[in-house]
């Protein structure tokens, strides 16, 4: 079965080489932060102790969301 394949480009230096268009994203991106419209979503937390088991986690592509690394002061 063929189905049909639509593409859409991306390019970032759209927003940004625009300081109103910019800025419009980042109030855009705040908000959503802000009422959780938009959440990140995060697939597993390491300590940076754990660095070297992260980075074999993202090499396995296996998660699912961000991979987050901690610093603690």
């Amino acid at each position: 079965m063929n189905w049909p394949l639509t593409v859409h480009g991306f390019n970032v230096d759209l927003i940004t080489a625009d300081p109103e268009r910019l800025a419009r994203a980042r109030a855009f991106i705040r908000a959503g932060l802000r009422t959780g419209t938009l959440a990140p979503v995060i697939d597993r937390t390491f300590d940076l102790a754990d660095v070297a088991e992260a980075h074999r986690h993202l090499e396995s592509n296996t998660q699912f969301g961000k991979i987050v690394v901690t610093v603690r002061h």
